[in-house]
């Protein structure tokens, strides 16, 4: 348990940063999740609409500190390649 005022504080604003970062992060999961979902069944409607809420939400998570910006890098780029192998070209 923190002895000082400033590590009380520092306690405090740690646990409300932890559940911001929690709910973020979790956000982020569910969303890279579903886009997964509906590349593995082959919906390529679903993909489309999916796709930028997606790399919108890994831009946030980004900006929010809650994920490396090459970890975000990492993720748009193999979902898109993914989701470019079942939808078809224009």
């Amino acid at each position: 348990m923190p002895n000082h005022k400033s590590s009380e504080k520092r306690m405090r604003q740690n646990e409300k940063r932890r559940l911001i970062n929690r709910g973020s992060r979790s956000r982020l999961r569910t969303s890279i999740k579903k886009l997964r979902t509906a590349l593995s069944e082959g919906d390529a409607n679903e993909v489309q609409t999916l796709l930028p809420s997606t790399v919108s939400a890994i831009d946030k998570a980004v900006q929010k500190g809650v994920i490396h910006r090459n970890a975000a890098a990492r993720y748009k780029s193999r979902l898109t390649i993914r989701s470019n192998q079942v939808t078809p070209q224009q």
